[in-house]
């Protein structure tokens, strides 16, 4: 009977090997593989079910493969933790809302990198970044409820635009092209009924999406 498949999925050798070892220790009997690319990776994948993905946020040629949404719906029974640099709020808000397991920060000390990764590896649904200090639960925003309006995407844009965003910062967090932003932000404004983004910001900012994003 095959051992749990374990992948480990980061560009950088040194952090990868590190995280491999740290795998190791919490789960011995494992089977741990690595790769430098998420087309790597998803080929591991493919070749046998995971039982769980610890994966940076890089991208591939192939685009739809650096969303975690995507991984989730192919790999949906397995543990998927993202291990960034990448500590932003708003983007570790969208990682968990689109399905990841846990995530956990790269600039954690070491110790406390292998404690985030035991939590997730017993089941615990973590956000784990140095500015916290502390684990959290996550749970979704709240705020959401106010803007049953909107689209998902169109929501992600609004919190974005609160947070003071320009258009292009808002297309790289989203991977998403300026012009398809500013299709989602005509269509927010429209479903709003507002008629200028420092009104959709405004309003944002009045159900305490920015502030929200912000204390992460």
């Amino acid at each position: 009977m095959p051992h749990d498949l374990f992948i480990v999925v980061d560009d950088h050798p040194l952090f990868r090997d590190g995280l491999v070892r740290l795998l190791a220790q919490a789960r011995p009997d494992a089977s741990i593989k690595e790769a430098a690319t998420l087309d790597e990776a998803l080929t591991l994948a493919r070749s046998q079910p995971p039982a769980g993905i610890f994966l940076d946020l890089m991208y591939s040629s192939d685009n739809q493969w650096a969303s975690i949404a995507d991984w989730r719906q192919e790999f949906p029974t397995a543990l998927l933790v993202v291990v960034s640099m990448c500590e932003d709020p708003l983007v570790v808000e969208r990682i968990m809302n689109q399905g990841a397991s846990a995530f956990i920060g790269k600039s954690l000390p070491p110790h406390e990198v292998a404690e985030a990764l035991t939590a997730a590896l017993n089941g615990e649904r973590v956000v784990r970044c140095a500015p916290q200090g502390s684990f959290t639960v996550y749970e979704p925003p709240a705020a959401a409820e106010h803007f049953s309006s909107l689209t998902a995407r169109q929501f992600e844009v609004l919190q974005l635009i609160t947070a003071g965003l320009s258009n292009k910062e808002i297309a790289r967090i989203l991977c998403i092209s300026p012009f398809t932003v500013r299709i989602h932000v005509s269509a927010l404004l429209s479903a709003l009924g507002l008629g200028t983004r420092s009104a959709a910001a405004a309003l944002g900012a009045r159900h305490g999406l920015g502030a929200q994003n912000r204390s992460v």
